[in-house]
């Protein structure tokens, strides 16, 4: 009975506490479970369910309890920093929509109306708070968490447990690029009101030219606006569904081996 009690406190604690500390940081920085408005308890009684859960199949992934405390202390350090690492991936991608929303709403003459993000925790543009809202919803109702979830665990046969400190300058050339895709995505989303706010501006323009007498400002202004709202009915539902496939192909691509 005691050998059996130091085994589980050695060998099961020990790998419940690695996996804890990457799927912890991963979950706390990621998308829809780990955003603020999810209390804190919530988040740590289901990120430590879930690690109850994986514990077994996972324990023969991490190596030996090591004999020295500096030692324990330097994998725990080098889980948390790939779990930050995984879980800033997934939330550089869900600001593309934040970045969507911010151009959405300066081609469309809301970039005045200012909102709480409660995604992102901070004040932002109106159809940015609306875009990204509707993306974490569309995750959470696709069963998209489930894939983060899995992305997560199988992170373990690309980022192995060895014990070094990760590669720094690999994960920031992956955050690099990830911005960066994130950056065009959000671009793209909001290409149709980049079009259309060009050729509104270039025509009235022409119009003022054409007629000075006319107040372009108070004419212009509705019209922008009207039709910024019509585009955005007509194009929401594509760009979110294109948000949600980039953001898999996107994910999958960053953490392939």
């Amino acid at each position: 009975m005691e050998g059996y009690l130091q085994q589980l406190v050695n060998v099961q604690f020990y790998a419940f506490l690695m996996i804890f500390m990457r799927f912890g940081m991963a979950i706390m920085i990621m998308p829809g479970i780990g955003d603020s408005f999810v209390s804190a308890p919530i988040r740590l009684f289901f990120t430590l369910a879930l690690c109850l859960v994986l514990t077994p199949p996972l324990a023969s992934m991490m190596p030996p309890l090591p004999s020295q405390t500096a030692l324990l202390v330097g994998l725990l350090a080098s889980e948390a920093m790939i779990g930050i690492f995984i879980g800033t991936l997934m939330r550089i991608l869900i600001n593309a929509l934040d970045t969507a929303g911010s151009i959405i709403s300066i081609q469309t003459g809301f970039s005045s109306a200012l909102l709480f993000n409660p995604i992102s925790g901070t004040q932002g543009s109106l159809i940015g708070s609306v875009y990204a809202m509707l993306g974490v919803t569309l995750l959470m109702v696709m069963n998209f968490h489930h894939y983060m979830i899995a992305i997560i665990a199988d992170s373990y046969i690309t980022l192995p447990v060895t014990g070094a400190m990760p590669d720094f300058g690999s994960f920031a050339e992956i955050v690099t690029r990830t911005v960066a895709i994130a950056f065009k995505i959000g671009v793209l989303i909001s290409l149709p009101f980049l079009i259309v706010g060009v050729i509104m501006q270039v025509g009235f323009g022409v119009l003022g030219r054409l007629m000075p007498q006319i107040q372009i400002f108070f004419l212009a202004l509705p019209a922008q606006i009207l039709i910024g709202t019509i585009l955005l009915s007509m194009t929401i539902s594509a760009g979110i569904l294109f948000w949600a496939n980039s953001y898999e192909a996107t994910l999958a691509q960053a953490m392939a081996p």
